[in-house]
C-alpha cells in the first residue's frame, strides 16, 4: 500500500504501465475494498466535528415516494406492507426493494471498466449475495463521516446569467466546478466529501409536469459533470473521498459523443450498450470512487447561501447487507 501523502497526481495514474491506466488500484492495497473512502483518514474528523455551529442539521434523502415512476427501466418503486398480530401491534416488510432507487449511494460493485474490470481487478462472479468482496457494507463499517462541502453549480451560474436548463444534457466542465468552488470562497481539503448541486432535483419535484417524469422513464436526459479526465484529475488531485450530486446519474445523460470514456469497439464498430461513454466506468470501476445520486441537496443549499458558508460535517450510513451493490445514502449534513 503506498502511503497517502505519497500517491501521484491523476496525470501520473493515467501513464501507469503496471495497472490499468488511469485507476488507482493497488495504490491502497491489494485487497483494498474501500477506493477512494481511505482518504477519509486525511479528513480531520475533530475539525469537522468544528463545521457545527449554527446546530441545525439537514436530511438528504428524498422520501420513498418522492421519485415517480421510476427513472430507471430496471427498477421499480418498493411496495410497501404492513400487518398486525394484534391489534395493538404493526410490522411490516418490503418487496421490489431496490436501494439504489432514490437518494442512493453507489458502491464499488456497481459499475467496472469494459476494458479492465472491476475496482482493483475483482473477481466479478464472486458478486453474489453473502460474498465480501466490494460490498456494500464495507463502507457502512468505516464509518462514512467527515468535513464535506457543496459546490452549489447552478446558483453559481444563474447569478451570472447562465442557468442550467434541467431538460438537457449540459455537462458541467471541471473548469466551472473550479470557478464555483472560488466564487464560493471554498476549500476543498484532503479527504473531503463533495456535493454537487445542478438545480435538477428542485426541478424535477417543482416544476416538471407529470407527461414528462414519464418521459423520463425511456429517455432519461439531464445535466450532470461532463465525461473529462479533467473532472476526473479535479477529484481525485484533489483528493475527494466519495463525491454525490442531486441528479439521476451525476454525470450528464446521455454520455457526450465527445466522452473518452467509450471504448475501442464503442467508438470505432458503434457497439453501443446504455451505459456506453459513461464516466462511471472510470470514477468507480478504475478510481474507486463511491458516487452519490439523487441527494436532496436544496435546503442545505440555501441555508450555506444564506450564511456564504459551504462547509459542514456529514455522515452518510449505507445499509451493511453482505454483498451489496448500494443502497440508500441515509446521508445527514450538520452545521
Amino acid at each position: 500500500m503506498t502511503a497517502l501523502a505519497d500517491l501521484p497526481d491523476y496525470a501520473a495514474l493515467r501513464r501507469r504501465t503496471d495497472a490499468p491506466p488511469g485507476s488507482s488500484w493497488g495504490l491502497f492495497g491489494a485487497g483494498d475494498q474501500a477506493g477512494t473512502l481511505n482518504f477519509l483518514a486525511l479528513n480531520d474528523l475533530p475539525g469537522a466535528a468544528r463545521e457545527v455551529r449554527e446546530g441545525t442539521a439537514f436530511s438528504l434523502d428524498l422520501p420513498s415516494t418522492a421519485i415517480s415512476p421510476s427513472l430507471a427501466p430496471t427498477r421499480r418503486p418498493i411496495e410497501h406492507h404492513v400487518f398486525q398480530r394484534t391489534p395493538f401491534h404493526r410490522d411490516e416488510w418490503l418487496d421490489s426493494f431496490y436501494p439504489q432507487y432514490g437518494s442512493q449511494l453507489d458502491g464499488l460493485r456497481h459499475i467496472g471498466h469494459p476494458e479492465h474490470g472491476f475496482y482493483n481487478g475483482a473477481d466479478a462472479r464472486r458478486f453474489v449475495p453473502g460474498d465480501e468482496l466490494l460490498s456494500i457494507h464495507h463502507l457502512a463499517d468505516l464509518p462514512i463521516a467527515g468535513r464535506a462541502v457543496l459546490l452549489d453549480v447552478d446558483r453559481h451560474l444563474r447569478a451570472r446569467g447562465r442557468p442550467i436548463d434541467a431538460r438537457s444534457s449540459r455537462a458541467i466542465t471541471a473548469r466551472e466546478l473550479e470557478d464555483t468552488r472560488a466564487a464560493q470562497g471554498t476549500q476543498v481539503r484532503p479527504g473531503d466529501i463533495v456535493l454537487i448541486r445542478f438545480g435538477w432535483l428542485r426541478w424535477y419535484l417543482h416544476e416538471a409536469d407529470p407527461h414528462v417524469r414519464e418521459s423520463l422513464r425511456t429517455v432519461q436526459r439531464h445535466p450532470g459533470l461532463a465525461q473529462s479526465h479533467d473532472v476526473l484529475a479535479w477529484l481525485w488531485d484533489h483528493r475527494v473521498s466519495l463525491v454525490a450530486g442531486d441528479n439521476f446519474a451525476l454525470e450528464c445523460w446521455p454520455a457526450a459523443p465527445s466522452s473518452p470514456f467509450f471504448t475501442r469497439a464503442e467508438r470505432d464498430e458503434g457497439a453501443r450498450d446504455p451505459h456506453s461513454g459513461i464516466m462511471h466506468r472510470a470514477l468507480i470501476g478504475l478510481l474507486g470512487m463511491p458516487l452519490g445520486e439523487l441527494w436532496h441537496l436544496d435546503p442545505l443549499a440555501d441555508a450555506c447561501a444564506a450564511d456564504e458558508r459551504w462547509s459542514f460535517l456529514l455522515t452518510v450510513s449505507p445499509l451493511s447487507i453482505v454483498g451489496g451493490v448500494g443502497s440508500p445514502a441515509n446521508a445527514m449534513a450538520l452545521r
